[in-house]
């Protein structure tokens, strides 16, 4: 019999102790300001430039590609090197999953990623570090070099769809695993959030590590609050002594 796989599923409660704020949680960024939203709505994004000011102001004090993986990115990567099959699906847009030593190809970014940008006339993709140079250098709104169209990062903001690739590889993971682990999100961004009860259905063994309750406790067979930092490397290491 092989090794189980394991899904983790990580929000952003994940990225937190790398300084990476939440956005959800009690002191998330959208409770404190509730007008931050528009910076990450597509309409509000492509009709107002000063909200494209705004946006680009906030990736640069954010300072997300800064941020260095954590004891629990470093756990779910060392689980994988370990020889268990692991597929990380991520609701985050920070890379840290790959930093940490996950392979780019088992790792599925639901909401795309925020180190680089998309041209959203040509689609033509660069890195976020050149365009948040270019703001720093004076330009509040960079434009794209090779069309002059509008910049975004390469991320799902709200009013885009998905992308059905990703949505597809993730919902194949999630009804093949034998353990789905939801950790650090709140599981009430959909469609994301329903791969916990497509994998609970498929009969997979559900953990869900968070401080606050989902609308999947329900279902979970195993709930765990303590921070995620230190309970999540422990619950790898169950899990992989299981497995040896």
């Amino acid at each position: 019999m092989g090794k189980p796989l394991v899904a983790v599923f990580s929000g952003a409660g994940m990225s937190t102790d790398s300084g990476i704020p939440d956005y959800r949680g009690p002191q998330g960024l959208w409770r404190r300001e509730p007008d931050a939203e528009k910076l990450v709505t597509y309409e509000y994004y492509m009709a107002d430039p000063q909200i494209r000011r705004r946006s680009w102001l906030m990736r640069a004090e954010i300072g997300a590609l800064g941020a260095q993986p954590n004891a629990a990115h470093r756990a779910v990567a060392e689980l994988e090197a370990a020889g268990v099959p692991v597929r990380v699906i991520t609701q985050n847009v920070d890379g840290l999953h790959q930093l940490a030593g996950m392979p780019p190809r088992k790792v599925f970014e639901l909401h795309g990623t925020a180190r680089a940008v998309v041209c959203t006339r040509c689609h033509a993709r660069s890195e976020m570090d050149a365009a948040l140079a270019r703001v720093a250098a004076g330009e509040p709104d960079p434009a794209c070099l090779a069309c002059g169209g509008i910049l975004k990062a390469a991320t799902v903001m709200f009013g885009e769809r998905l992308d059905p690739q990703v949505l597809a590889q993730a919902v194949a993971v999630a009804k093949g695993c034998e353990v789905f682990i939801a950790v650090g999100s709140t599981l009430q961004v959909q469609p994301a959030a329903s791969l916990a009860g497509m994998a609970s259905e498929a009969g997979a063994r559900l953990i869900i590590v968070n401080a606050e309750e989902t609308p999947y406790d329900s279902l979970a067979d195993e709930l765990v609050r303590e921070p995620i930092g230190t309970a999540l490397p422990a619950l790898l290491a169950r899990i992989a002594r299981a497995a040896a």
